[in-house]
């Protein structure tokens, strides 16, 4: 038993009064308890002269990870050779992926599993985990993955949001659904990413009156949500936009649903016409839209056209769907 001090326990052990976890590493005093308790033998691992103790390494593949990186993100005390980066602060995590791949790349049992870039991020959400899979690496390996970890503004982060204020444009027919549902749906979609809906403004749904709005807009980002939906790219949002002198940038998405988005400018400011499912709170293709501008991170329509892998989504009750014959 006495060749056991030091050593990482690898099973957890119950015996009498004496509890010890996997992973321990037995010191004298947990020794003596364990022959007190009648414990004859144990299992551990011994690590080698040049082997890296599975917390300490964690520790330093997720410092690497995080070298650079701003005040938006924090690791979590290591356990069980486990280190969590966490979001301090809403956004869109900013991954990575090369410094990932070449991190996962170095030694099987060094590994960062994180979320997917551009990811939307809640205060105190899970970003990555790295994790040591065996009791202890060699420091050579460690040092070569803290190095691929490395990059000049961190591999892991949250962008957040840079446009503070928004305004939507709600236009009406008379026969739309309930205008409040979905103004609190966008005002949630505002408020999770850190910024704020400024101003409400309903309007007829007529290209003039769309217009006049768009004029007298002052916010950050300027959002359109039509209570009938834009068919085409000449279709009355679209085209009151340009009719006050903005842009049409891409209109229509491969996402589903989120078919009928589209974004352009207007006096360097970014417009986005909602489509209907944004009334919605279920995940649709303006959510990947609006969450990267609201944080400045540019979307262009190549951007956009690169969405349809992965962008079929759930869904949602309220619209009619094909049968099969």
């Amino acid at each position: 038993m006495a060749k056991a001090e030091g050593g990482i326990l690898a099973h957890s052990l119950r015996q009498g009064d004496v509890r010890l976890r996997k992973g321990q590493m037995l010191s004298s005093d947990d020794i003596t308890q364990l022959q007190r308790a009648g414990v004859a033998e144990v299992v551990v691992a011994l690590l080698g002269a040049q082997d890296v103790e599975e917390n300490a390494a964690a520790l330093r593949v997720a410092s690497a990870l995080v070298d650079g990186s701003g005040d938006d993100v924090e690791l979590t005390k290591p356990f069980t050779g486990r280190v969590n980066v966490i979001a301090t602060s809403p956004g869109i995590a900013r991954i990575e992926a090369e410094a990932i791949n070449a991190l996962n790349a170095v030694d099987p049992m060094i590994t960062c599993a994180t979320v997917a870039p551009m990811n939307r991020m809640e205060k105190g959400g899970l970003l990555a985990t790295i994790k040591i899979i065996s009791y202890g690496v060699d420091e050579a390996a460690l040092e070569r993955a803290e190095a691929a970890a490395r990059r000049p503004s961190g591999a892991i982060d949250v962008t957040t949001a840079q446009l503070k204020s928004a305004c939507l444009i709600v236009t009406e027919t008379g026969a739309e659904p309930d205008k409040g549902k979905g103004v609190s749906a966008v005002e949630a979609r505002l408020t999770a990413l850190g910024a704020t809906l400024s101003e409400v403004i309903t309007v007829p749904h007529r290209g003039a009156a769309l217009a006049d709005a768009l004029r007298t807009a002052t916010a950050d980002l300027v959002l359109i949500l039509t209570a009938s939906a834009t068919s085409d790219p000449v279709d009355v949002a679209p085209q009151a936009l340009r009719d006050v002198g903005g842009q049409v940038d891409r209109f229509g998405m491969p996402v589903d649903p989120g078919n009928l988005l589209f974004v352009g400018k207007l006096n360097g400011r970014p417009v986005i016409g909602l489509p209907g499912c944004a009334r919605s709170p279920a995940l649709n293709g303006a959510d990947w839209v609006l969450e990267r501008v609201v944080c400045g991170t540019p979307v262009s329509s190549d951007d956009i056209a690169a969405m349809g892998v992965g962008g079929l989504l759930k869904e949602i009750p309220q619209r009619p769907q094909p049968r099969r014959g």
